[in-house]
């Protein structure tokens, strides 16, 4: 049986910030339990609620040198769906409201969780023969193998991986502090390893040292070894592309599942949609004040109002968007300019734009169910989730040809009768509004086409099971 030690730095369910802790908490679940022995090891935040708390035992504890340092290291334990996860304790690192607080703070936090997480394993008494090593945060761990505990056998022979979420986060801050805070000697700050452009770079370290580097789509794993998605480290990416995989995250096909989904007016199926989903837009419409009308075209946002998702190309062309046979519903937070843009139009077209200024979940759900197509025109989208549950949920995504959403969403292509959802591939707001005015004319006057892209997108399998496959592949093959 192979051993396997997930490294993070959050986990659904006990700590969440994006879509890094669902990835963490869903992959351990679908991979095939006969034949791997997967385990998690997450930092011990004050912030996890009291109710994980309580489920978890004390497991040991020691102290351990950090470059001039010693620091208390305590490890508890606990199961969860039938996954073991370990927490690394030491309230100095880890208090506070928040996971992750000011990047020095976190340069030093995550230096002493890797070197931590090492150190724990003996005590433990699991010896993982592979180490997948999740974003930034983990990056010192397939350095720090191949330093100071080479010298010990216990560690010799595990393999490592890193898998990178988004690119754009690195874990950078100036050399000397972090040879000082990590001990690491010399030998290890040049531009072939952690250096990069005079500072120090966590995730750098770990492309470098680990065994193979994996992110969250194919075409993601394209796009960073070129200058405009590479974020500097483009040069990295293409010595490593012969070690560099890309597969796509799963959705969590429990949680989102039209057919039971409690949170949302009216369940329904790939079978029954063309009666029953429209349910779920009358009722949405009368909660949020819209004007009822089971016939408009409606388009959902759900996100994080940022320049990443797009959102310059909405601003640039949302007059037109809003147009009078169209609805238009967001929910998210974010960049102050994009909540007032949507609260505006909300403002200026009461009947027809619903501007939902914060996240809820559950509010998140009934979007999915009862609109007719969702916008995702991303600048970079390493993987992307929405739009995985857009098609879940029959609500045929609009997005552009990038990271993830190029590998998910197939074009429509009215002439074979193929296709899941509408794309454009440039970033231009003229060239989104004409994919969405394509979406709406084959909505309005073609309905039985419209409906089989909804059938399509519907019959697609992008659950973990599909995801963790190839995962399992990947651990055989180290």
């Amino acid at each position: 049986m192979k051993k396997i030690l997930f490294v993070a730095s959050e986990c659904v369910p006990f700590i969440k910030t994006g879509g890094l802790a669902d990835v963490v908490g869903a992959l351990p679940k679908y991979c095939n339990k006969e034949e791997f022995d997967i385990r998690v090891i997450i930092p011990n935040y004050q912030c996890i609620p009291q109710k994980y708390k309580e489920q978890m035992k004390y497991k040991t504890h020691f102290y351990m040198n950090l470059a001039w340092r010693t620091q208390y290291v305590g490890i508890l334990e606990t199961e969860y769906d039938g996954i073991k996860f370990y927490f690394v304790d030491n309230e100095f690192y880890f208090a506070g409201a928040k996971p992750y607080g000011e990047i020095y703070q976190d340069i030093e936090k995550f230096a002493f969780f890797s070197k931590a997480v090492l150190s724990a394993l003996p005590t433990i008494d699991f010896r993982p023969d592979i180490i997948h090593c999740h974003d930034w945060q983990t990056g010192l761990i397939p350095v720090m193998i191949h330093d100071a505990f080479q010298n010990n056998q216990f560690y010799r022979g595990i393999k490592t991986i890193m898998t990178i979420h988004n690119l754009k986060f690195q874990g950078i801050w100036d050399k000397k502090t972090i040879m000082d805070i990590t001990g690491l000697p010399p030998y290890y700050f040049t531009p072939d390893k952690l250096e990069a452009y005079g500072d120090a770079n966590y995730l750098k370290g770990g492309i470098v040292y680990a065994d193979m580097v994996t992110t969250v789509s194919n075409t993601y794993a394209d796009e960073i070894k070129t200058p405009f998605y590479g974020e500097g480290l483009d040069g990295l990416m293409n010595a490593k592309s012969g070690r560099l995989r890309g597969i796509v995250n799963g959705l969590d096909y429990n949680e989102w599942n039209p057919e039971t989904d409690k949170y949302i007016y009216q369940n329904y199926n790939q079978i029954n949609f063309r009666k029953e989903k429209v349910k779920n837009k009358v009722a949405l419409q009368k909660e949020l004040g819209l004007r009822v009308d089971e016939k408009v075209f409606t388009i959902g946002i759900v996100s994080r109002l940022t320049d990443q998702k797009g959102l310059d190309l909405v601003d640039y062309v949302i007059e037109e968007i809003c147009a009078p046979d169209t609805q238009f519903i967001v929910l998210g937070t974010g960049d102050p300019k994009y909540e007032n843009l949507f609260r505006h139009f909300e403002w200026k077209y009461k009947d027809r734009v619903s501007a939902n200024i914060y996240y809820n979940n559950e509010r998140s759900h009934k979007i999915y169910a009862a609109c007719d197509a969702y916008l995702m025109p991303s600048l970079f989208e390493p993987c992307g989730l929405s739009q995985l549950m857009s098609l879940r949920y029959g609500t045929v995504p609009i997005v552009r040809e990038t990271g993830g959403l190029k590998d998910t969403v197939e074009p429509y292509n009215e002439y074979e009768n193929t296709g899941t959802g509408f794309s454009f591939r440039n970033y231009n707001a003229h060239e989104m509004l004409n994919a969405i005015r394509y979406a709406k004319d084959v909505y309005y006057n073609r309905k039985r086409e419209w409906n089989k892209i909804v059938d399509r997108g519907m019959k697609r399998d992008f659950s973990w099971c599909n995801s963790a496959g190839q995962y399992e592949n990947l651990y055989r093959q180290m």
